[in-house]
């Protein structure tokens, strides 16, 4: 049904999106937006803005919103610039198939291509976004809202999540039209399972001696599932960054990346559900011992890393319960591994505390004061790295990394924007002083939105892995990674957020007790030297083929 009343382009968008389920935008205006602007304050009461100090806060805060709950995160900035200072953003959202929207606008539509220089005009915005993103498009006039609206919402709702983005002219913002109703963009039906695969993925599970399972973020929605997959096959469950806490990590069935590698070297069958198994298969080694099982709703993934023994195209949820069913038939008498899992686990930690020992004190002493359900909010730093392997995740979701794409300097704004999503939530962004200053000054942003996250800055003055590659890899040719700091104590207050400083685990535990006991943005110093390298640790060498001793 058409609307007889007019109304503008950005109205048309903004009712688009509220009937797609958008509660929140994270967005800057700007003139090209005007319109759309105006919309969203007429909407107040059904739509939340969520502003920051840079366009990049704006879409690390939705990729931190869409990371936390699996919904779709929105973002709005101007075209050209503000659209080009996104695109780290997009890209992280892109590797870690996260569903986020990006909205721009356009320069005036009889100008688009022709090059006259006019306000925020870039070369093909449209064929850039459409790189970025699964899918990109123009709306080019207000009828055409509703269905192109609704066409991004079955993009990001279907087959593998990843972002989108729509731009609109600047001119059709403001063009007052009859406009058709909203629609929904409901996803595509789920690819249909074939019987006979998961037979045989049934089959060659419950004959192996020793199967493991392999998760990734594409397996969230499967988390009960896999959980009774892994007690069904006594399998461990092992997750590098994105797929973290799918089996509480407290529990024998989960395993770190490193005691993971180890148990790799007698596996005989594998289940990867959800994630590539890139680090896996590439640097754990890969031999005709082992069988892969890789589920996963992207076809294009199956045989990108490896060709498995099995392929199934599947939404993870329909699989494992598919799988669960099918395997009593053939499973083997199993006897608990637990004690064995366990022991393993208890190995692999002193390995890591004898290797990297400052980092595993620190992350000791962060998990102590996080509660359980809190967010851990990672960057690419010293610290952070070893949590791949050092820190403990309980629950889905709850830990959020930038993935493949290691995008130094997401963490503090990605951070903001898991906590808008997670308002009674605990939420700890976890930076060195290099990357948490690409984005510093979304303290003012925490301040503004009473956004309580806690930052901790480890700071030493340098960028320090690529500081220790120069010094031992590159005949201590240092330049360009060491810098000069601010007193982070007197940023965080000058800002008006708490400052703090701790300079041992023991008092950074209590400083992150306290700070989150306060409710209130806080960003709390921790003074560092040089730590030792994480990748030995992290990356252990290849257990397959099996080594013999």
């Amino acid at each position: 049904m058409t609307s007889t009343t007019p109304i503008s382009g950005g109205e048309a968008v903004v009712r688009s999106l509220i009937v797609n389920g958008i509660d929140t935008v994270f967005g800057l205006p700007g003139i090209q937006l005007d319109h759309f602007f105006n919309a969203l304050h007429d909407h107040g009461n059904e739509v939340r803005v969520v502003n920051a100090r840079h366009e990049q806060g704006t879409a690390y805060m939705a990729f931190g919103w869409a990371q936390s709950t699996g919904r779709i995160g929105a973002y709005a900035v101007v075209p050209g610039p503000g659209i080009l200072n996104t695109t780290a953003a997009l890209s992280t959202a892109y590797g870690c198939s996260a569903p986020v929207l990006a909205f721009t606008g356009q320069i005036p539509s009889d100008a688009i291509g022709r090059g006259l220089g006019m306000l925020h005009e870039i070369p093909d915005q449209l064929g850039i976004l459409e790189r970025l993103t699964k899918h990109a498009a123009r709306i080019d006039h207000p009828s055409e809202a509703p269905r192109a609206v609704a066409e991004a919402f079955r993009q990001l709702r279907s087959g593998r999540p990843r972002p989108v983005a729509l731009e609109v002219p600047m001119d059709v913002l403001a063009m007052k039209a009859p406009v058709g109703d909203p629609i929904l963009g409901a996803p595509d039906p789920a690819p249909t399972l074939d019987p006979d695969q998961i037979e045989a993925a049934a089959k060659l599970l419950g004959q192996a001696a020793q199967p493991m399972i392999f998760v990734g973020g594409g397996a969230y929605g499967a988390t009960p599932e896999i959980r009774e997959l892994a007690a069904m096959l006594q399998a461990p469950v092992v997750s590098y960054q994105n797929g973290r806490g799918i089996v509480d990590e407290r529990t024998p069935y989960a395993l770190n990346h490193s005691s993971g590698n180890e148990y790799w070297g007698d596996c005989d069958a594998a289940l990867a559900i959800g994630c590539r198994m890139q680090i896996e298969r590439t640097f754990w080694g890969l031999d005709d011992s082992v069988k892969v099982i890789h589920v996963d709703l992207d076809p294009t993934e199956i045989n990108r890393v490896a060709r498995p023994a099995i392929g199934i195209v599947a939404d993870a949820g329909d699989a494992a319960r598919a799988l669960l069913d099918a395997l009593p038939a053939h499973n083997r008498r199993r006897e608990s591994r637990a004690d064995e899992l366990a022991a393993l686990r208890a190995r692999h930690h002193d390995k890591a505390v004898s290797a990297v020992g400052p980092q595993m004190a620190f992350l000791g002493a962060l998990r102590r004061a996080l509660p359980d359900d809190g967010f851990f909010v990672d960057e690419f730093t010293q610290v952070a790295y070893v949590a791949r392997i050092g820190f403990p995740v309980y629950a889905p979701r709850t830990m959020v990394t930038p993935g493949y794409q290691g995008t130094l300097g997401y963490g503090y704004a990605t951070s903001l924007g898991v906590q808008a999503a997670n308002p009674d939530k605990a939420v700890l962004s976890v930076s060195g002083d290099g990357g948490f200053m690409f984005t510093a000054s979304e303290i003012a942003s925490a301040v503004h939105h009473k956004l309580p996250v806690v930052a901790v800055v480890f700071a030493d003055g340098a960028y320090g892995n690529v500081l220790r590659m120069q010094k031992e890899l590159h005949d201590g040719r240092v330049i360009g990674s060491r810098f000069t700091n601010p007193d982070f104590v007197k940023l965080a207050e000058a800002y008006g957020a708490d400052g703090r400083r701790a300079e041992t685990p023991e008092a950074l535990e209590i400083a992150v007790r306290e700070a989150f006991a306060a409710r209130r943005p806080t960003v709390i110093e921790v003074p560092v030297g040089e730590m030792p390298e994480p990748w030995p640790v992290i990356r252990p060498a290849p257990s397959k083929p099996k080594r013999t001793e």
